[in-house]
């Protein structure tokens, strides 16, 4: 099971190396990132977009592409389409997101033409190393899915569940969050929770996974706190998921965790035949390696 990011970087490096195809890679700070994780073994990129800028930007910043694989393609939803396309006929292992609108991306993704579309929703997974906590934390999704019904939080949980398998987690924890413990018709995210927690027990979510809820933040990731509500948990203080009722909640979670815990983190989207690393430019530069790394693991789980 990786419990650390370098641990994660680690797997990616001894894993068969899977192949990245970049999606308007004429972006510096992604092309730097892309550019690192091939160095350092953790990937194969291909890359799709303006040639010449990507040129521009290498001779720029020093970066060695020489043996990279490139497709010139300067309008961004045909980038978008070929980079969707390489990976449906089996050229490429994930995606990656450069300078293009998320949506641009995601709507190829979607395209049935190009086979990468499930059943799944589209989801948002994030993890973090948090200093004070013994292994990573998953949260979703605080990122794509806004005010999600209960059906969407069964499949953003399924996405965050094969996330976590991915990295070696036996028995996966899950804590369906809300404000408090009790079920309340006034608080219709408690009673999601509850029913997420019911259908685990009845065997929705496969083997080997715990969902809890509704359960409050402390008591999710806190035993001691647990203990001195004298709440009943098989997963408090040992969670793995932390599954968010609204957007707005994980959002707030994950940027306390970043900037005022010093949680390290990395990024996923979930739901495609394939994992997409989509990244901030506000996140830090080993952010975006970590989500790289993220990618490959996944992907290579994946096949």
């Amino acid at each position: 099971m990786i419990k650390k990011l370098n641990e994660l970087l680690n797997a990616a490096k001894q894993g068969k190396t899977m192949r990245l195809v970049v999606a308007a890679a004429q972006d510096e700070d992604v092309l730097g990132a892309v550019c690192k994780a091939a160095e350092e073994g953790l990937i194969e990129p291909v890359l799709v977009g303006d040639k010449s800028e990507i040129q521009k930007i290498a001779e720029r910043e020093k970066l060695n592409i020489e043996n990279y694989e490139i497709f010139d393609v300067v309008d961004l939803t045909e980038a978008a389409k070929l980079s969707v396309k390489l990976v449906a006929e089996g050229k490429g292992d994930f995606l990656m997101k450069g300078l293009i609108d998320t949506a641009i991306l995601l709507k190829a993704v979607l395209d049935k033409e190009f086979g990468l579309r499930t059943d799944r929703l589209l989801s948002h997974v994030m993890i973090y190393e948090v200093p004070h906590y013994h292994k990573l934390i998953f949260l979703t999704d605080g990122g794509m899915n806004i005010e999600p019904t209960f059906e969407e939080k069964v499949k953003i949980a399924e996405n965050a569940i094969d996330a976590c398998k991915a990295l070696g987690t036996k028995v996966v924890k899950v804590a369906a969050l809300a404000a408090k413990e009790k079920v309340s018709e006034k608080m219709p995210t408690t009673v999601d929770a509850r029913k997420l927690q019911d259908l685990c027990k009845e065997g929705a979510f496969g083997d080997n996974v715990i969902v809890e809820g509704p359960l409050a933040l402390d008591l999710a990731v806190s035993k001691e706190a647990a203990q001195v509500k004298k709440f009943e948990s098989e997963i408090a203080g040992d969670v793995d998921i932390l599954l968010v009722p609204t957007i707005e909640v994980g959002n707030g979670v994950g940027k306390t965790l970043t900037y005022l815990a010093g949680a390290e983190s990395a990024g996923i989207i979930m739901g495609a035949k394939v994992p997409v690393v989509l990244v901030s430019r506000a996140d830090s530069y080993q952010a975006k390696l970590n989500s790289i790394a993220l990618g490959s693991v996944i992907a290579s789980y994946k096949k």
